[in-house]
């Protein structure tokens, strides 16, 4: 294990990986100890109440089927495709998917019990946003593959990261307009995400590939 450490950490890749996973990890542990003494309650109360301001009736039903893509209903059908497209383009990730994504909805479970933190509506279990921390995993691993795609010109990597982005901050918006959560919840839900979801890509990219070792010449057959 000593002689193996070196290098899954030495190079720009797991470096990169590795130094927004800690960012990002510490990023989410101030925000649960902020939250937790109320420090971002002025933060919280401000979006809510500007939030309140554009409900409308007519937004309603949309809100609801936006929110619906952060739940099973909407995961289980999006993983299922993320399978069969990415079956063909890196196998390792077709069958790493599910298991990611069943890692993420364990993180939710923790989190939330550690936090115990209550929604606006006083709802239990607020903090931190579940379906933001499981679509940062999903849209962000998308991401990820779509920019480290060697044939992929520079158009296909924004448009992949404006649709992720975007997607990812339309159901946080929609969780606030239902008075799910907290502003600060969907931080906390953000920046544990794509802790998890970088130190996993470390795992899958680096830790295993390293362990399997670089594939073996072909043997030399002249003479």
């Amino acid at each position: 294990m000593a002689r193996s450490l070196p290098r899954i950490v030495r190079g720009r890749k797991p470096r990169y990986l590795l130094s927004g996973a800690a960012i990002s990890l510490l990023g989410y542990g101030l925000l649960a100890v902020l939250a937790a003494q109320q420090v971002l309650a002025g933060l919280d109360y401000g979006v809510r109440t500007w939030v309140a301001l554009v409900r409308h009736e007519f937004l309603n039903l949309p809100m609801r089927v936006l929110t619906g893509l952060g739940d099973s209903i909407g995961l289980i059908p999006m993983i299922a495709l993320g399978v069969a497209l990415l079956w063909r383009v890196s196998r390792r990730w077709a069958i790493a998917l599910p298991f990611l994504m069943l890692g993420a909805g364990v993180l939710q479970y923790v989190t939330k019990w550690a936090a115990d933190r209550p929604r606006p509506d006083d709802a239990p279990w607020g903090f931190p946003s579940g379906h933001v921390l499981s679509l940062a995993v999903f849209f962000g691993l998308g991401v990820w593959l779509v920019a480290t795609a060697s044939r992929r010109r520079r158009r296909w990597r924004i448009a992949a990261a404006v649709v992720s982005a975007g997607t990812v901050m339309a159901v946080g918006f929609s969780r606030l307009y239902l008075d799910r959560h907290w502003v600060s919840d969907l931080a906390g839900g953000l920046m544990a995400g794509m802790a998890y979801l970088l130190l996993a890509i470390w795992v899958v990219e680096v830790v295993i590939v390293d362990r399997r070792g670089p594939t073996a010449p072909p043997p030399n057959t002249s003479g």
